[in-house]
């Protein structure tokens, strides 16, 4: 069997890996396609190093994002508490149900960070109370909120 080479990626190759992995492939697949159009570049000890770099670099930008994540976590459990008005029927059954954009838009008019509303996880509210909401920050990180439903 021939001798593998190694190259760092400029692009996600499916099956092989992401931009910046360094890979072993066969050389005639290296030669024949990857080398002429770009996909990958010969490591050299000089290319291994930026690459290094790189990834060091792409680690304390996630990093900082966790941080931040911690922090923004720390400032919705501090507040606590949200109200969402909601119309109300018989036996204090509201109408409709409350969504996650509406949670969304409560905590930023209360603290003025933005959240994703995508990222919000209720339980199913159909009538006024007090129930317990996840909200995911950072893949690591979720805090736990109160939503106060009450009439208008």
């Amino acid at each position: 069997m021939a001798k593998r080479v190694q190259l760092v990626l400029n692009q996600d190759v499916s099956k092989l890996g992401k931009t910046g992995d360094l890979v072993e492939v066969a050389p005639g697949y290296a030669r024949n396609y990857l080398l002429p159009k770009g996909i990958g570049i010969r490591a050299t000890p000089g290319i291994l190093k930026q690459v290094e770099r790189r990834k060091e670099q792409e680690r304390q930008r996630l990093l900082e994002e966790k941080q931040q994540a911690e922090t923004q976590k720390t400032a919705l459990e501090t507040v606590g508490r949200f109200t969402i008005h909601k119309q109300v029927g018989e036996n204090e059954a509201i109408f409709g149900t409350v969504t996650a954009p509406e949670v969304a838009e409560a905590i930023q008019a209360a603290t003025g960070q933005e959240i994703d509303r995508r990222g919000i996880t209720l339980p199913d509210i159909s009538e006024l109370g007090v129930y317990k909401a996840e909200v995911k920050l950072h893949p690591e990180v979720t805090a736990v909120v109160e939503i106060q439903v009450v009439s208008n």
